[in-house]
């Protein structure tokens, strides 16, 4: 009898979290651009708005693949810098034997003590003085900025799983730090690495204000914020919304089905054991 009730709440939260997704891909298969039609089943299966969206036929839609580039440079410069900077800080603090590196590490994590929305305005202040408005590697470090402390924290926790033995031996071989990172830390802290990066880009990728606030132009809009032109008619075509959404939404879902196996290992080793 658990066992049912186990297997019916189940049930019950995956329809729960499955609904809206099932309801776009209802709205993008709906020949009615301006009112969808309610319908639990399509009644006919129209892939019209997929084809827009890969000949960039409507109008708000005529930099789409340009903009999903950006998207794309977005999120994986965010990935890759977050790593890099969150294992090297790690491995400096902890690896190192820096004095008081624990505290220092804990206090990365006091940036999270306030909403990344009251942050927004200063941030936008920041980025016009240094000349980096209207530009991708904005939001790219306002991204990383919000990443990073997370990354150096299970990097942390992740690390001390490693034997200090090994960076011992490796200074009697006469390494350097440099060579103890790149040959020892980074190899062994792969799957929490992996965790990390995919962390990264789904906050990227998934962000909407920091974007919205920082690139104006055609050339360096995200799809994040395009998508935001279609509530600016008066009657949005809602399939080439929803069709829009599902195609923006594959890169994040590839990667993280890819490295799904490395992401659990990452977190749950770093996190429990550590």
């Amino acid at each position: 009898m658990k066992r049912i009730g186990k297997i019916a709440l189940g049930l019950v939260l995956a329809i729960w979290t499955l609904m809206p997704v099932y309801n776009m891909f209802l709205i993008a298969l709906d020949d009615d651009a301006a009112e969808y039609s309610g319908h639990i089943w399509p009644s006919d299966w129209y892939w019209e708005s997929f084809r827009v969206i890969w000949r960039q036929d409507y109008w708000y839609l005529e930099h789409f693949w340009h903009q999903f580039g950006n998207s794309c440079f977005m999120g994986f410069m965010t990935m890759g810098l977050t790593v890099a900077i969150g294992s090297m800080a790690s491995f400096a603090l902890d690896r190192m034997r820096m004095r008081h590196g624990w505290a220092l590490g804990n206090a990365a994590m006091l940036t999270y003590a306030l909403p990344s929305s009251f942050l927004a305005i200063p941030f936008v202040h920041i980025m016009h003085r240094y000349g980096l408005s209207d530009s991708l590697w904005s939001v790219i470090a306002a991204q990383t900025m919000f990443a990073a402390p997370y990354a150096i924290l299970i990097f942390q926790h992740y690390g001390r799983l490693i034997p200090l033995e090994l960076d011992d031996a490796a200074r009697v071989d006469g390494a350097s730090p440099g060579q103890m990172y790149w040959h020892i830390y980074v190899p062994l802290m792969a799957p929490a690495l992996v965790a990390v990066g995919t962390y990264a880009l789904l906050l990227a990728w998934n962000e909407y204000l920091y974007q919205f606030l920082l690139l104006s132009s055609t050339d360096s809009m995200t799809v994040a914020v395009a998508l935001d032109q279609f509530f600016d008619s008066d009657e949005a075509p809602w399939n080439y919304m929803m069709s829009t959404a599902i195609v923006y939404s594959l890169p994040p879902i590839a990667t993280y089905y890819a490295l799904r196996r490395y992401m659990v290992a990452g977190l749950t080793m770093g996190g429990v054991k550590g």
